[in-house]
């Protein structure tokens, strides 16, 4: 490329909870190891954007901060829309997801308004779900650990994947996927974990520039330790391994 990729990291203190925000760093690496320069451009408020962006992921944070996040997530409404709109690939992790929806409803009642870019709501479940869960996907078995505590309704658009072992989004899918964004209750983070979801990003983000992606070489040996992380955790669920 004649210039580094951008990714741009929304607000990684609060919505970094779980290693989320190391997902742009994982996009960056594997970017860099395919010999495509790349750069993690932080963003903590709407003066922080940069003219160009490429990939946008947004983590994860506490149900404490979740209106500061969306308070300021809400002046990067128009932005957020573009890049959908224009195909720019976009991670949403967690209640990062769940801000970009049409809105959370809290188990006491209270309802925190989305920004409505995604269609959907999260909505309460009667108990949490703490534990690994296992997805099967276009782009390969997907292993994460979900924390959250509730199920999210409503979308229009196509899930990740069926749910061969956890909760999801509550009714035996998990994720929800609108042309280039990609909401999930996975984390790990994701990406490091499950590196074909994140050359799925790659290949997108680097095709509206005309290039195409290559895994490079010295990604085989991260792939290989994100394949026996995930086999452990298969094995321990009683599910064959890769």
């Amino acid at each position: 490329m004649s210039r580094p990729l951008t990714i741009v990291s929304l607000l990684p203190e609060l919505l970094g909870t779980n290693g989320d925000a190391a997902n742009a760093r994982v996009l960056a690496q594997r970017a860099r190891w395919a010999g495509a320069p790349a750069t993690v451009v932080e963003v903590r408020s709407a003066e922080d954007l940069p003219d160009q962006v490429d990939a946008v992921v947004v983590g994860s944070g506490s149900d404490s901060d979740l209106m500061r996040a969306r308070d300021i997530l809400a002046t990067m409404t128009t932005e957020l829309r573009t890049w959908a709109t224009a195909g720019v690939p976009i991670l949403l992790v967690g209640t990062g997801w769940e801000l970009l929806s049409w809105g959370i409803e809290l188990a006491d009642g209270g309802v925190i308004e989305g920004l409505g870019i995604v269609a959907g709501r999260a909505v309460p479940m009667p108990s949490r779900a703490t534990d690994d869960i296992v997805v099967t996907s276009r782009h390969g078995r997907l292993i994460g650990f979900e924390n959250h505590s509730r199920s999210y309704v409503g979308a229009e658009a196509s899930p990740l994947g069926p749910v061969v072992s956890g909760t999801g989004n509550g009714a035996g899918t998990e994720g929800l996927v609108m042309g280039s964004l990609i909401g999930t209750h996975l984390h790990g983070p994701v990406l490091a974990r499950n590196p074909g979801l994140a050359d799925h990003l790659l290949r997108a983000a680097l095709a509206r520039d005309g290039h195409k992606y290559h895994p490079g070489q010295r990604s085989l040996a991260a792939d290989e330790m994100a394949k026996a992380a995930r086999n452990q955790i298969a094995v321990r669920l009683g599910l064959p391994t890769e």
